[in-house]
């Protein structure tokens, strides 16, 4: 297919949801399909790959809401090119890509068959790299490199508490941590999930259900603290981590899992960031960062996406969900198209 046969007639199947709930109220539904237009691209979608902002914005407690009905989801996946709008040099019908997951997902959602999507939303797969751990990458990995690495300024040497790990955003933090030489420090709420994140490279795994925090990463670091706490959840419990800091140290605060206000930690001094992905890749230079970062590492092995399960087709984006929600699982959900 190329973009002087692509028609304005055409249609896709695509998930959809009508009001706010849980997992449900998701349907598979036949929608138009425009053509490309100027600085567009038609990416025919291979693999989905899912992320717990979606799960809010499904359930209408995300930072902003859906419009409804009919609202689209999804931020994150890999396919191919089937068509280009004018004036799109960067890619051509057949090329292999990402969506770089920087976009009102209400609108431009790619739970679907084909998607289209402005150029900068897209990024160029890894060479050799196959639709399912691509679908798996680029979130995850970008999120982790740009909140650790380059606003809280994580060095060789470091040690770093990672919240949340076992989500596919910590477990990609885990291996980026390794990545640059730093010493990564995780935790989770269960016992059940410790040696799975030991296996994948952890220094130190924090059960919070049995062991407190500050005391553990003290006594860890010979009382120092960490350098940096990419935090996950906030809430209240963001001003306890704050306390693990060592004297200068950054928390990065990237995810709001927990609704309510974050307090802001008193052991001065230190830096507090609010990161958001899409501040980075949002420009040209930021995405060359990421793609390059990221591309490098699932080249030589140090970055190797965890695939927690994979699903096939998009009837079974409520069965992912529902997974998704559970809290059971390590590492990343993928569907398959």
């Amino acid at each position: 297919m190329t973009k002087d046969t692509v028609t304005t007639d055409m249609t896709t199947r695509a998930v959809l949801f009508h009001e706010a709930g849980g997992p449900e109220v998701l349907r598979v539904e036949e929608v138009p399909l425009r053509a490309p237009g100027p600085g567009e691209v038609l990416l025919r979608v291979e693999a989905i790959g899912l992320n717990r902002a979606e799960a809010l914005f499904r359930a209408g407690t995300y930072y902003y809401p859906a419009t409804l009905p009919g609202s689209r989801l999804g931020y994150e996946a890999a396919g191919v090119v089937e068509a280009v709008g004018e004036g799109v040099d960067a890619y051509a019908p057949g090329d292999p890509v990402l969506a770089a997951a920087n976009f009102d997902f209400g609108v431009h959602g790619v739970y679907a068959e084909r998607v289209v999507l402005p150029e900068e939303y897209v990024v160029r797969r890894p060479e050799g790299v196959d639709a399912v751990t691509a679908a798996a990458v680029w979130l995850a990995y970008s999120t982790a490199f740009g909140g650790m690495v380059e606003a809280g300024g994580l060095r060789p040497g470091d040690h770093v508490v990672i919240t949340g790990a076992s989500s596919g955003v910590g477990t990609a933090a885990i291996q980026t941590a390794l990545r640059v030489g730093a010493v990564p420090i995780a935790t989770t709420r269960g016992e059940d999930k410790r040696e799975r994140l030991l296996d994948l490279g952890a220094a130190r795994v924090i059960v919070t259900e049995s062991e407190d925090v500050v005391k553990e990463v003290k006594r860890f670091t010979g009382g120092r603290g960490a350098r940096v706490v990419f935090d996950a959840v906030g809430g209240p419990g963001f001003a306890t981590l704050g306390d693990a800091l060592e004297p200068g140290g950054t928390a990065v605060l990237y995810g709001w899992l927990d609704p309510r206000p974050a307090a802001v930690p008193m052991n001065w001094p230190l830096t507090v960031r609010g990161y958001a992905n899409g501040a980075v890749v949002r420009t040209a230079e930021g995405r060359g960062r990421m793609a390059g970062f990221v591309g490098s590492g699932l080249r030589d092995g140090s970055l190797a996406p965890v695939i927690a399960e994979t699903f096939e087709g998009l009837e079974r984006i409520t069965d992912a969900h529902r997974l998704m929600e559970s809290n059971t699982h390590t590492g990343k959900i993928v569907l398959t198209v």
